[in-house]
């Protein structure tokens, strides 16, 4: 048996604390703590789904470009459920938002679909001039700008499976429960040997012609049957746990997840290894008649239907099990420990100001990295405030002494200086800016207010107003680009998140969980919350995309009231409430664990 020394290049080295920079694998011995520690990646361990950006029509039967990948997807055509009316529509998914584009010369749904965002391909269908019937043979090439017709199928098909890319596909099963396969080499199809069980309503994904499978879909009876491709025959393999039709399938021949279904398996989801079907993570919305594309590691379902309503919108996005996650881990501590606190800054230069002892303080502290330093005090001890800016060019205002204050300070990187006061008096604000001359403040307690400011260096002027009055929010982000989530709206503790264009505030998607007291940092459309208070302090985090919000790592200590700085890559949270905290702790969004090797 090799040794580590071998394997490695290196003995197993001693050290009092663990070394700055250990290498994934690598093992050593903690002096301090007598054992042996390793080092591996932090990844999930099941896949999740997260909600992305709504089609611009919902509907089902969509034909989509299934080799694409999560942030550059295509769909075509399909049914929106009104009547009994079928579309041309093509749109363009980039991760975030879906686009319309040129349409499809013939509206159909229910067809195939096979290539890329850029080169995708659609075949067969049902044709728009009779609903219901005829189905079409009818081939369409998509150039990324517009759809091409090219020769049509052998025979006419809807209802089937589609795999490959946009010059070499294969289409399978279909309407009348058929066993036909044909194969695409770019120019003509071609009748090739059957599948050896007949259905309709099946699914399929796969690299080329050479290379995919089909799972589900109907006998006439509900089946579970699933059969590999390997370019000549159709091979049965493992059958899904649930037997089922009007399901969803991307990824390859050996790594496919397969997605929802009618009734009772509308939102089930099984995982593929090649071998066997294993069931993982729910969808969110359950659907029958979705479109997908991408992998196994990352994925995105759309469209589809779920009776009474069949033309749902919604998009999900599968980050599969595997991937690297954040972790929070333990930073400097604080001098003071304090809650209500304001803050700027980054994970690595933060600035943390004012806030709770009791009492209140105007104490203020910088953060290196590493370590907290004590550094000038505020004009105006006050808790409650908000802060932007940077280490060296921040900004705090508002905030309770008592009474409520209206007393705006910048900061220079060395002192406090009083300039012109807020228009209103209050605390428990929402900030955001990314200097001492450009910031904004919102919401807050004098009693709950929608009040908005904007601050230009020199003067607060008001501007329009959130639209949900609150206190106790979360924020982020910049004058012209900030974000505003949570906080204590009548009639208790809210979820309602908006986002600053610079001139309005727009509701958006809602976090997760109803949380006061909270924090955030990053930008309007990268942003990360932590803590907080729902009906106890909690250590719940949530990472915003843009689009929606997406649990993650819960911090170590759970806490409220606390002060946060940075981005969705690397940020830091220190002090709050549960109890009184002096802690601070670091995010990293692709970090590593550090595990004892346990030798008894």
């Amino acid at each position: 048996m090799a040794e580590y020394k071998e394997i490695h290049g290196t003995k197993i080295r001693n050290y009092t604390t663990n070394p700055d920079n250990p290498l994934t694998g690598e093992v050593w011995y903690n002096d301090t703590d007598n054992v042996l520690k390793f080092q591996y990646p932090n990844t999930t361990s099941v896949g999740s789904w997260r909600t992305g950006g709504n089609l611009n029509e919902g509907r089902l039967g969509i034909m989509s470009a299934i080799n694409g990948t999560y942030n550059a997807a295509l769909g075509a055509g399909g049914n929106p459920g009104s009547g009994t009316e079928i579309c041309d529509l093509t749109e363009l998914y980039d991760g975030t938002s879906w686009t319309e584009v040129n349409n499809l010369n013939l509206a159909r749904e229910g067809g195939g679909g096979a290539g890329t965002q850029t080169a995708a391909l659609a075949f067969g269908g049902t044709r728009q001039s009779q609903p219901g019937g005829p189905n079409t043979a009818d081939t369409e090439s998509w150039n990324g700008t517009n759809w091409t017709e090219v020769n049509d199928m052998a025979a006419a098909n809807s209802r089937m499976a589609g795999a490959g890319t946009q010059t070499s596909a294969l289409s399978f099963s279909g309407g009348g429960n058929t066993a036909n396969t044909e194969l695409w080499n770019g120019t003509n199809w071609t009748e090739v040997n059957n599948l050896n069980t007949g259905r309709s309503n099946s699914s399929g994904t796969g690299a080329d012609n050479t290379s995919a499978i089909c799972a589900g879909g109907e006998t006439p009876s509900v089946t579970a049957v699933t059969e590999t491709w390997n370019g000549t025959n159709w091979t049965e393999v493992n059958d899904l746990n649930t037997a089922r039709d009007r399901l969803t399938t991307i990824g390859s021949k050996t790594n496919a997840l397969c997605v929802g279904g009618p009734g009772g398996s509308k939102q089930l989801v099984e995982l593929w290894n090649g071998t066997n079907w294993t069931e993982t993570t729910d969808l969110a919305t359950g659907r029958a008649f979705a479109s997908g594309a991408g992998t196994t590691s990352n994925g995105v379902i759309f469209g589809g239907g779920a009776s009474p309503v069949p033309n749902i919108a919604t998009t999900e996005e599968w980050i599969g099990a595997g991937a690297p996650v954040g972790v929070w881990s333990t930073g400097g501590t604080l001098n003071t420990a304090k809650s209500a606190m304001g803050a700027a800054g980054t994970s690595t230069a933060a600035i943390a100001f004012g806030g709770e002892t009791p009492p209140i303080t105007a104490k203020t502290e910088s953060y290196n990295g590493t370590n907290w330093t004590e550094l000038n005090d505020l004009s105006t001890a006050r808790y409650g405030l908000g802060g932007a800016g940077t280490s060296t060019s921040g900004l705090a205002f508002g905030g309770d002494t008592p009474p409520l204050t209206d007393k705006t300070e910048q900061w220079n990187g060395t002192n406090w200086t009083e300039v012109n006061d807020l228009g209103t008096s209050r605390r428990n604000v929402g900030r955001a800016g990314t200097s001492n001359t450009a910031a904004l403040c919102f919401g807050g307690e004098t009693p709950k207010t929608a009040i908005t400011e904007l601050w230009n260096g020199t003067n607060w002027t008001e501007v329009n107003d959130l639209n949900t009055a609150r206190n106790q929010l979360g924020s982020d982000g910049s004058s012209t680009a900030a974000l505003a989530f949570g906080g204590e709206a009548p009639p208790g503790v809210t979820s309602a998140c908006e986002t600053w264009n610079g001139t309005n505030w727009t509701e958006v998607s809602d976090i997760n969980a109803a949380t006061r007291l909270l924090m955030g940092s990053g930008t309007n459309t990268a942003a990360l919350a932590a803590g907080g208070y729902t009906t106890a302090a909690t250590g719940k985090t949530e990472e915003w995309n843009g689009v929606s919000w997406v649990e993650l790592a819960d911090l170590s200590t759970a806490r409220y009231a606390l002060g946060q700085a940075g981005t969705t890559t690397s940020a830091i949270v220190f002090g709050g409430v549960s109890p009184l905290s002096s802690a601070t702790e670091e995010w990293s969004s692709t970090s590593t664990v550090t595990k004892t090797i346990d030798t008894d």
